[in-house]
């Protein structure tokens, strides 16, 4: 009998439901005291460092940070109920998410206890935030082919090259770039990799905005012009990245944010419905079905990573279903209901989704390279 490709998800945990019914009770407080309005791919597009603080307070940033590094020492399956929440709701919660979904891990996992120290309180805080620094010019979600350069000087390296659609790096103090510090091998292309933390406020960071068609403003490209970084600043093993690299998209692409992007539309077209401003359609019903599914997928995975399991096959899968499903619900809204929905929410809903809708399926990694991923771990490749 062959492997699965996602592993089975557990007995649901009561202490689970009540923490649910407690992030959802402080959600409607701050949605009912104006603190933020529910949106479409927030944890992409809103930035609230308020917000997050008050999130941090609640002890609901940094929650599987062990005390004594500033956080909270709490479970995978925890992080993931209050994650699941956020997003359904629409929460502004963009400014901690990339800090703590993929740098803590990625810190706990292969930074010095210096490192630790320096930069995990402060995420657990709300305090300190991340981007991503994968992504090139010419290489996308293909990172072996990554041409950013890093040469061994005294004292450190010296970083050269340029990081494309470095999400929020405007707001952002640092990330971890991914670089060449050793020739390029072609017969061994994942060979020669590193990962460095960049400070984006380093002399020869330079940060350009991106424009999204609308006009708004949360990609980047990043410039790194001869930017030095010190020694104590490598994450992890020189010419490990590639590895280092491929455990922290685990993270990136396993989260219900792979599929909650959109679940504000969907809740607005369910609610429509009943109060007969949307007609009734089946395939709301169906999508409803698809969330169900994806909800117990990446459950799944989640609770895998909580047992220290490698889980890049289980997240590449759930990542290519559940970004096809959200794009999909942005098209049937569009269809159902359109940007003159009667309802004034749903159509600003309606129109964010779509406009968002194009990078679903590229960011984390494209569908086409994650069915790429997917194929070689089911030994067809």
């Amino acid at each position: 009998m062959s492997a699965r490709l996602v592993p089975r998800a557990g007995t649901p945990d009561p202490a689970l439901t009540e923490l649910r019914a407690e992030v959802r009770a402080f959600l409607k407080e701050q949605i009912d005291a104006g603190v933020f309005t529910p949106g479409i791919d927030t944890w992409l597009t809103r930035w609230n460092p308020e917000f997050t603080r008050a999130l941090a307070a609640r002890g609901w940033v940094g929650m599987t940070i062990p005390v004594e590094y500033g956080g909270h020492g709490r479970t995978f399956m925890e992080r993931f109920v209050v994650t699941e929440e956020l997003l359904a709701v629409g929460a502004p919660v963009a400014a901690q998410w990339v800090a703590d979904r993929q740098a803590a891990p990625s810190l706990l996992k292969y930074g010095t206890e210096e490192q630790k120290q320096r930069f995990l309180p402060g995420i657990a805080a709300g305090e300190i935030c991340w981007a991503i620094g994968m992504s090139e010019p010419d290489s996308g979600s293909d990172l072996a082919s990554v041409k950013t350069k890093a040469t061994q000087v005294d004292g450190g390296w010296r970083i050269s090259g340029t990081k494309l659609w470095t999400s929020g790096a405007h707001h952002a103090d640092a990330f971890f770039g991914l670089a060449r510090s050793a020739p390029l091998d072609p017969a061994h292309r994942h060979d020669g990799l590193s990962q460095f933390i960049v400070l984006l406020d380093s002399p020869g960071v330079t940060i350009r905005p991106i424009l999204s068609m609308s006009g708004d403003h949360h990609f980047n490209e990043v410039l790194l012009d001869d930017v030095f970084v010190s020694d104590d600043l490598v994450l992890g093993q020189i010419g490990a990245g590639w590895e280092q690299v491929t455990s922290e998209l685990g993270y990136e692409r396993s989260g219900p944010e792979r599929f909650l992007s959109t679940f504000g539309v969907l809740e607005s077209l369910v609610h429509g419905v009943a109060d007969g401003s949307v007609e009734a359609d089946t395939r709301i019903g169906a999508t409803i079905g698809r969330m169900a599914g994806l909800h117990r997928m990446s459950t799944a995975v989640s609770e895998s990573l909580e047992r220290g399991e490698n889980a890049e096959l289980a997240a590449s899968v759930v990542k290519v279903l559940g970004t096809k499903t959200e794009a999909d619900l942005a098209d049937l809204a569009d269809e159902i209901a359109g940007y003159t929905a009667a309802d004034a929410h749903l159509a600003e809903l309606v129109r964010a989704g779509v406009m968002q809708r194009p990078g679903f399926t590229l960011r984390g990694g494209t569908s086409e390279i994650l069915r790429g991923v997917i194929a070689r771990g089911l030994g067809m490749r």
